[in-house]
């Protein structure tokens, strides 16, 4: 039954990124917890489906203020599929040198920000823009991508690299290049990708620990709270408060 061969293969990502990962998702969470608790940043960004752990994060029952999105419009609202915005946009978007040194003069950032990137591929020359014009800026830079099973694999950027090896620290995904995971008979492509389970387990897997970094160190988070529990009557004052803390601290971004 393939709903259960998809269900095993993105349980097997998910323990070989226990497996792996877990020191690494370690020192992510340090650096960004140094930023929020300088109450700066974590600016988080990718294009087309690596938008959604962007998403994911904040605004999110459960998120927390000091994680900022940013999402480009073409490089996420690609469904139309054709016309305006459409894939053949989107693809030629992702894959131009110099578009995404235009979306970082668009912000403020300093040097105790972190920027947290996510690109499965690690290739396309957007991403990679993103991750150098960070650098330059003097931020720290947490990528996470399937970057081992992408290692020998060519660049499309005119500086050489991939932006794995322009990362401080990489998260691995450990998805396989192709994404999708289950073949079909007289088919050449499968179907049923895990790179977006594989990411959102990574967000969480990071953030939960910031979480804990940041409350052992003392500090009071503003979260995310749902407001639709019956019987809570303060949930409303608790995410009016989250959004006004968001507010004080973008306004100097």
């Amino acid at each position: 039954m393939f709903a259960r061969d998809w269900l095993t293969n993105a349980r097997a990502a998910m323990d070989r990124i226990e497996a792996s990962q877990l020191e690494n998702i370690r020192q992510a969470a340090e650096v960004m917890a140094g930023s929020i608790r300088a109450k700066r940043w974590v600016h988080t960004f990718g294009c087309g489906h690596a938008t959604l752990p962007v998403e994911e994060m904040y605004p999110r029952i459960g998120g927390f203020v000091g994680f900022h999105p940013m999402i480009e419009l073409p490089l996420s609202f690609f469904t139309h599929i054709f016309g305006e915005m459409g894939i053949h946009q989107f693809v030629f978007l992702e894959r131009i040198e110099g578009y995404g040194q235009q979306i970082m003069k668009s912000y403020s950032f300093d040097p105790r920000d972190t920027m947290w990137i996510f690109s499965h591929s690690g290739i396309n020359n957007l991403n990679i823009d993103i991750a150098l014009e960070a650098k330059r800026s003097g931020m720290k830079l947490v990528v996470t991508g399937s970057a081992e099973t992408f290692k020998e694999k060519a660049t499309r950027h005119s500086s050489g690299k991939q932006i794995f090896e322009i990362a401080d620290i990489v998260v691995d995904t450990c998805v396989p290049a192709e994404d999708a995971t289950i073949p079909l008979k007289n088919h050449v492509d499968k179907v049923g990708p895990i790179s977006t389970i594989a990411f959102t387990a990574v967000v969480w897997m990071i953030i939960t620990t910031v979480a804990e970094l940041l409350v052992d160190q003392g500090e009071r988070l503003y979260i995310h709270p749902s407001h639709n529990i019956p019987g809570d009557t303060t949930a409303r004052d608790r995410l009016e408060e989250a959004l006004q803390e968001y507010k004080r601290r973008i306004a100097g971004v």
